[in-house]
């Protein structure tokens, strides 16, 4: 069940997100090993100048079509990680078109605690889920 949150510049069409979010979440699936029912995604559209994507000296070109991804998860191993991140870049490269440049992700951690999908309950602690 992890988080996806994409922060975008706006200018993409229904197509695209569809694609950008399909793809994603076809490498969660494969990498996290989660079931493919297991969807939580999120898009945020920015106008240009509100989303600032530097290269941190890596030599990498950015173009309009950088997509921030923030992934909140229970804990992965290492090689998971590393999984996701390749096939994601390869996945988006070949269903948006999208240079693995412009892909930045950033994994955020947390506990069975740190989850509730609805009615108020602690859904992992309550052994629901």
């Amino acid at each position: 069940m992890p988080l996806l949150k994409f922060d975008i510049l706006e200018g993409r069409n229904d197509q695209q997100l569809k694609a950008l979010l399909d793809g994603a979440h076809r490498a969660m699936v494969e990498a996290f090993e989660v079931p493919a029912s297991d969807r939580y995604q999120s898009v945020t559209q920015h106008r240009p100048g509100e989303l600032v994507l530097h290269d941190t000296g890596l030599g990498y070109t950015r173009s309009n079509n950088a997509v921030l991804l923030t992934v909140f998860s229970r804990p992965r191993s290492r090689a998971q990680k590393i999984a996701f991140y390749r096939l994601l870049a390869e996945q988006l490269q070949v269903d948006c078109d999208l240079s693995p440049d412009d892909l930045i992700i950033s994994l955020v951690e947390n506990t069975d605690a740190d989850w509730s999908f609805g009615r108020g309950r602690a859904q992992f602690l309550t052994g629901e889920l």
